[in-house]
């Protein structure tokens, strides 16, 4: 019997369907050579690390329940691995699907550039080959990990989702674990498809950095606080134009940034996109900066209680 080289586990929320399967049936790669476990509840992490228990694969293959995967995938991971013997960890791109909705392709296109999301755009197109990446490159919707990783250390923080991939990142490189960023290793992976879905993802993100940090005993990157200042910025505006009309300036900058960076992504993506894309931007940026004030906040009421 032929050993199973992947175990494909995957974290499926409750009363949610598992689309990945439908693209599993065009994969190009030996059935007997992978397995795929499905591991259900409401915390992601729990499932996933229930799923590397049962996994009987040299390598654990973590995709999300809704995406749809080249059906190169595991070819061109197995390649990858045998030829590259001391990376650990390598992650690919999750792209927009073409499937998806107006919205969700437009706020696609803010995730995929660097004024909306900086260095974490990489996640979210095609960039180039990384032997030295780290968690702005890859997340856990599309990564590979030797089984023998689990060994040196734990899976994932259950306290965390989201956030739970970052630190399970940053965990791995504090240990001497090399992670690369592998182009070839794509999945087309679902946008929210609407606004109020599309801000309270961003703003989980921006409320759970904090926590990874710590957990992580890592200092934060400064720019991960822009997003917060300018959020604090905006609010206290009236007061501060009630002040001096100099403060008009920000607002000014950001919106003809937010304008010029749309403009250039509308030529190349879609012209409609144009009037929404300084929306989106604006929303992304302030949803991530309140959820990082939340943080702050409600952290200082319960240390007060």
């Amino acid at each position: 019997m032929k050993k199973i080289k992947f175990s494909i586990v995957v974290a499926l929320a409750p009363n949610r369907n598992l689309e990945l399967k439908d693209s599993l049936k065009e994969l190009d790669y030996p059935k007997s050579g992978y397995e795929l476990i499905v591991e259900e509840g409401t915390n992601p992490s729990e499932n996933r690390n229930r799923g590397i228990k049962k996994s009987k694969g040299e390598i654990i293959a973590f995709i999300d329940d809704d995406a749809i995967i080249s059906n190169d995938l595991l070819k061109n991971a197995e390649k990858f691995l045998n030829e590259y013997k001391k990376i650990g960890i390598v992650g690919g791109s999750q792209l927009t699907p073409e499937s998806d909705n107006f919205f969700a392709k437009v706020s696609g296109y803010a995730l995929e550039s660097s004024f909306g999301t900086y260095k974490m755009s990489n996640r979210y197109k095609l960039g180039k080959l990384n032997l030295d990446a780290d968690e702005c490159s890859i997340t856990s919707a599309i990564c590979f990990v030797r089984k023998e990783i689990f060994k040196k250390i734990k899976g994932f923080n259950p306290i965390l989702f989201p956030g739970e991939d970052p630190e399970f990142f940053g965990r791995a490189k504090e240990a001497g674990v090399k992670i690369a960023y592998n182009p070839n290793l794509i999945v087309y992976h679902k946008r929210r498809a609407d606004l109020l879905g599309f801000c309270r993802q961003i703003f989980r993100y921006g409320e759970v950095r904090m926590v990874k940090e710590k957990l992580n005993k890592t200092r934060i990157n400064p720019v991960f606080l822009m997003p917060a200042g300018f959020t604090l910025y905006f609010i206290f505006s009236p007061l501060l134009l009630s002040i001096h009309n100099l403060f008009l300036i920000p607002i000014i900058i950001y919106f003809s940034i937010a304008l010029l960076v749309s403009f250039a992504i509308s030529i190349k993506k879609d012209i409609l996109a144009l009037p929404f894309l300084p929306i989106i931007f604006f929303l992304l940026h302030s949803s991530y900066g309140l959820g990082m004030i939340s943080y702050f906040v409600s952290k200082k009421f319960v240390s007060k209680k």
